[in-house]
């Protein structure tokens, strides 16, 4: 029983920190690989959006098929979603840095998109997310090119 207990702990500790990059923290951080990533879930979250309005047009609907969409389009908004938290809000952007506020501005805009894009199929929260996308990786970038990460 005792085992039993300590294993179910384990399995749902290692079930929540699954989705984040990690937070030992490890110090292995490449970010141009999760604006990469970012981009990748708002273009997968707008092709599931224009099949959504594809399969919702046709006689009769394929049930299955919009499902497995709508699932996919929030799958991937939650994903663009734990990037934002979990490796740039916890891990990358400090209080000391420069342009604090308008990261802080900007990846919170993209939480309230990526949410928008789970609520509906408006491309426009498409737009939204990437040129918000767009704008953190200019903001972030523009120190980060003249000083090298540390590990």
């Amino acid at each position: 029983m005792k085992t039993t207990v300590i294993t179910l702990i384990l399995t749902a500790l290692l079930a929540a920190s699954v989705g984040a990059h990690c937070q030992i923290p490890c110090g292995i951080y490449d970010d141009t690989a999760r604006i990469t990533e970012m981009k990748e879930h708002v273009t997968t979250i707008e092709k599931s959006m224009n099949e959504i309005t594809k399969l919702s047009a046709e006689t009769p609907q394929n049930s299955n098929q919009l499902v497995r969409w709508v699932n996919n389009k929030e799958a991937h908004a939650d994903k663009l979603t734990d990037i934002v938290t979990y490796y740039f809000l916890a891990q990358r952007i400090k209080p000391d840095t420069d342009n604090y506020d308008a990261k802080l501005k900007t990846l919170h805009g993209m939480m309230i998109a990526a949410m928008k894009s789970k609520q509906t199929v408006d491309l426009e929260q498409v737009e939204k997310l990437r040129a918000l996308i767009a704008e953190f990786e200019t903001l972030y970038f523009d120190k980060a090119a003249s000083t090298p990460h540390t590990h």
